[in-house]
C-alpha cells in the first residue's frame, strides 16, 4: 500500500497553521534548547496534531522516537510525513497486530529515553516491566494512564516521577469536555450518516468527558440518558435536566450508546440481551473494552462489515446490534480525533509539564499535579492569541482576598 506522503505533510502544515500556543513555545524552544541532549519515547494517538507535538519537542532539542497508542487510530501519511523529519523516528502503522503493537512501544523504548509522554499507560507499564535507570519521568494525557499510575503510585510501585496531564484545569475542562463532545458525535457521523434528532442516546459515564458528549446529543436534538456509579455525577446530571437509568434499564430503549468510563464491561452481555433492534454501540474510553467485540460475536449468530468501520452482529431472535470501530476511541478510529484549537492547548500543556520536570529534577516516584502556574500561563496565552483582555486585581483587592474580612 503506497502511503501519501504530500497529504501527510499538507494535513501536519494545516494543523500547524491552526496551533498559535505551540507556536509561540517554539519560538522559545528554538532559542533556548530546553530538551538538549534529551530523549524522549511518546505513545500517543499519532496524526496531524500530535505530529505539530513530536516537532515542537524535537525544536525544543531532543532526540524524539513516536509510536501510537491505539492500533487503529495511527495515520498512515501522517506517521510517513513525520518519520522525514529530523531526529525523530516513527515505529507505528495503521491496523498493527496486538503483537505488533507491543513490539512497536519495545522499540520505542530501546532508545533509553529520559522522558516520556504516555497516552493510555501502556509505555509507563512496559517500563515497570523492564525498568531502565536513566528515566527521569513523565507526563501522561488520559484519564485511563491517570488511573494506572494513581494505582501504583498508592501502592508505592511507581518507579519514577509521572505527572496527570489528563488533571490539569486546561487540559480536562477543555480537551475532555469540548475535545472529546465534538469529536465522538464527528467519528459517529462519519461512520453512520444517521440522524441524530428525536434518537434515545445513553452515555455511560458522565466526567468530563461524558459532560461533553452529552451536552452536544442535547444540542443535537436527542434525548439523553446517562448512567454513572457515581452518585454525585448521576445527580449532576440529573439537576443538568438529563434522564439518569442504571445501563440494563437504559439501554432497553437506546438508539445509541456511547461508553467513556475507562472501566471494562460497563455494557455486560446481560444488558446487550435486552438491547433493542438496530441499537449503535461506540466507545469513547481509552480501550476496547467497555463493550467487547468478542461478546457480541459470542453471542450473534452472524456478523458482517455493513459500512466502513461499521459491524453488525445478528443475533438468534434477528436483532442487530451495531459496533462502530471494534469498540476502540470512536473519535480516532473513525474520525481525526479533537479539533485543532483544543489539542494546542493540551499540547501546550504537556511540552510545559516536560520542560518543568527536567528542571525539577530529580523528583521522587510519585504522581504529581501539573503545576497551576503551568495552567495559567498557558490560558493567558490563549486569550491573548484571541485578543482578549480580562481584569487585574488592584493592590488593595489583592490585600483584602490576603487577609479576608470581619
Amino acid at each position: 500500500m503506497s502511503i501519501n506522503l504530500e497529504q501527510g505533510r499538507n494535513r501536519i502544515d494545516w494543523a500547524n497553521s491552526r496551533m498559535p500556543l505551540l507556536n509561540l513555545l517554539r519560538k522559545r524552544f528554538l532559542q533556548e534548547v530546553p530538551f538538549a541532549g534529551k530523549r524522549i519515547s511518546m505513545s500517543i494517538h499519532l496524526e496531524a496534531k500530535t505530529a505539530c507535538l513530536a516537532v515542537l519537542l524535537r525544536d525544543g532539542g531532543a532526540q524524539v522516537h513516536v509510536t501510537g497508542s491505539n492500533p487503529l487510530s495511527t495515520q498512515d501519511d501522517i506517521a510517513g510525513a513525520l518519520a522525514e523529519e529530523a531526529n525523530i523516528e516513527v515505529f507505528a502503522r495503521h491496523g498493527v497486530s496486538q503483537d505488533e503493537y507491543a513490539e512497536h512501544l519495545v522499540q520505542t523504548l530501546a532508545h533509553r529515553p529520559h522522558l516520556i509522554l504516555d497516552d493510555g499507560g501502556d509505555l509507563m507499564s512496559l517500563l515497570h516491566e523492564s525498568p531502565q535507570e536513566q528515566v527521569l519521568g513523565g507526563s501522561e494525557e488520559t484519564t485511563t494512564g491517570v488511573g494506572r499510575l494513581r494505582i501504583l503510585a498508592q501502592e508505592g510501585k511507581l518507579l519514577f516521577p509521572m505527572f496527570a496531564v489528563n488533571d490539569a484545569r486546561m487540559k480536562s475542562l477543555f480537551d475532555n469536555r469540548y475535545g472529546t463532545g465534538q469529536s465522538v458525535w464527528d467519528g459517529i457521523f462519519r461512520s453512520t450518516n444517521l440522524l441524530i434528532a428525536g434518537k434515545n442516546v445513553l452515555v455511560v459515564g458522565y466526567g468530563w468527558c461524558g459532560r461533553g458528549i452529552a451536552l452536544r446529543a442535547t444540542g443535537l436534538g436527542a434525548r439523553v440518558t446517562v448512567a454513572d456509579v457515581d452518585p454525585i455525577r448521576a445527580l449532576e446530571a440529573w439537576m443538568e435536566g438529563l434522564n439518569v437509568a442504571p445501563v440494563a434499564e437504559a439501554v432497553r430503549s437506546a438508539d445509541l450508546v456511547i461508553t467513556v468510563t475507562g472501566c471494562a464491561d460497563v455494557v455486560p452481555e446481560e444488558a446487550l440481551q435486552n438491547a433493542k433492534d438496530g441499537i449503535v454501540l461506540c466507545n469513547a474510553g481509552h480501550f476496547n473494552v467497555e463493550v467487547r467485540p468478542d461478546t457480541l460475536a459470542q453471542m450473534a449468530t452472524s456478523q458482517r462489515t455493513v459500512r466502513d468501520g461499521v459491524e453488525e452482529y445478528t443475533m438468534s431472535d434477528g436483532r442487530r446490534l451495531y459496533l462502530l470501530g471494534e469498540g476502540r476511541l470512536v473519535n480516532l478510529v473513525l474520525g481525526d480525533g479533537h479539533p485543532v484549537e483544543i489539542m494546542d492547548m493540551s499540547f501546550a500543556v504537556q511540552a510545559l509539564t516536560l520542560e518543568h520536570l527536567l528542571r525539577a529534577s530529580p523528583l521522587a516516584p510519585d504522581l504529581y499535579s501539573v503545576p497551576p502556574e503551568i495552567d495559567e500561563r498557558i490560558a493567558r496565552m490563549k486569550l491573548e492569541t484571541l485578543g482578549v483582555q480580562i481584569d487585574e486585581f488592584t493592590d488593595e483587592q489583592k490585600t483584602y482576598l490576603g487577609h479576608g474580612s470581619s
